[in-house]
């Protein structure tokens, strides 16, 4: 008769560990759609600003000539580099989103979902222009206006990507992951 006593104990060892590994509390694709929607929106209230009040003028001296608004359309990507290659950047900015919406199905972690939601803010803010702004569908020019010296010209959007990016970096290093558990690093050893 110990035999059944012993067969629960060594059950519940063997689930304990499968306990720990299940992620804890609810799911965070409410956050991550809060944060990319604040996000974009910021991104194309900003846009729509400097478009109607800057464009065709000259730049503003924010910090000197150290940060400037101006407005700069940019076919390329970060830097202005690959300008030709518009049509690739927004299937790029479409595949990134795909790939945040799948890992949000399994989204259990707060920060996992605030890095998410500006990296898809960002992109949508981006995608929104390479297809909605001239010269057409999917060949449309970022609006980019924040000016660093010697530096680049930005946008709000690509800020979100630059901050979310780091985000989701630091997170990893941390071993933490989108589903609210926390990857095992090697040995002492290694």
């Amino acid at each position: 008769m110990e035999v059944p006593v012993a067969e629960p104990t060594e059950a519940a060892s063997v689930d304990e560990p499968a306990a720990a590994e299940k992620p804890k509390g609810p799911r965070r694709i409410g956050v991550l759609l809060v944060v990319a929607v604040l996000a974009f929106l910021i991104d194309l209230g900003s846009k729509l600003l400097v478009v109607a009040r800057l464009e065709n003028h000259s730049a503003i001296k924010v910090i000197g000539d150290v940060v400037t608004f101006q407005v700069i359309r940019n076919s390329g990507a970060a830097f202005g580099m690959g300008q030709a290659l518009t049509v690739v950047f927004t299937m790029i900015a479409s595949a990134v989103i795909v790939v945040i919406w799948r890992i949000a199905r399994r989204l259990y972690s707060l920060p996992w979902a605030i890095a998410l939601g500006l990296l898809l803010g960002g992109a949508l803010g981006n995608l929104t222009d390479r297809l909605f702004r001239s010269p057409g569908v999917f060949r449309g020019h970022v609006v980019d206006f924040i000016s660093v010296q010697h530096f680049a010209v930005f946008n709000l959007a690509d800020s979100a990507i630059v901050c979310g990016g780091i985000l989701v970096v630091l997170l990893s290093f941390r071993g933490s992951n989108p589903d609210g558990t926390v990857h095992q690093q090697g040995g002492k050893g290694e």
